[in-house]
């Protein structure tokens, strides 16, 4: 098993309370959402804020650190409810799995927005995205580490563990392209379907019932 960080005490991992950001990455958050990172310029963010753009350079170095600085907060927030998620399946591999597959789509939902920054990270700089690709690691670490545990005890098919992370990440990492709420589907609903799918991929579709 790979270590991995302490989750914080969460009161429910599937209740999402609005992220405490300040008043620059809240309307940067608006910003990014509406027009993209590169079609929002730093006047644009200083003037839905109130402020000028020699202020605003006080707290953020530049625009790319506001992103960053979102991007980070986002992370953090998911790894921690994972972690909690994965905490509350006690020692049943399949329940710490589908757990943690839940967690996921519903931070996809509950905050599509955040997790849709993910596709400017074009816009970041080599140093910036190492570093962001290592604090984001840690979800893939915690992936890697439960469908190895149920390949361990024999409730999970994979021949290719690394393979089968892969493409479940990217399966759920993908919903906050698609997803709005108040669409069709509530979040719950969604990590419903998914959570089956995703016990699919790792070979246990008659654990589905289990998921719900």
């Amino acid at each position: 098993m790979t270590a991995q960080p302490t989750p914080r005490r969460l009161a429910n991992w599937r209740e999402f309370e609005a992220l405490q950001l300040d008043p620059i990455l809240e309307h940067a958050l608006d910003a990014f959402g509406e027009n993209g990172f590169h079609g929002t310029s730093v006047r644009d963010l200083a003037r839905r804020i109130g402020v000028t753009v020699p202020a605003l350079y006080y707290h953020y170095e530049n625009k790319e650190a506001v992103l960053v600085a979102l991007l980070h907060t986002a992370v953090r927030d998911l790894t921690e409810r994972a972690l909690a998620a994965v905490a509350a399946g006690g020692d049943d591999p399949v329940r710490r799995f589908t757990h943690f597959v839940e967690a996921i789509v519903l931070n996809s939902t509950y905050r599509s927005r955040q997790s849709a920054l993910d596709s400017e990270l074009r816009h970041v700089s080599p140093q910036n995205r190492r570093h962001y690709a290592e604090t984001r690691k840690h979800i893939e670490l915690i992936a890697l580490d439960l469908v190895d545990e149920g390949v361990e005890r024999g409730v999970f098919v994979v021949d290719d563990i690394a393979e089968a992370v892969r493409a479940l990440l990217g399966m759920c990492q993908s919903i906050a392209r698609w997803y709005r709420i108040g669409g069709p589907l509530t979040p719950h609903q969604v990590a419903a379907r998914y959570t089956v799918i995703a016990l699919r991929i790792v070979g246990c579709p008659s654990a589905a019932a289990r998921a719900r």
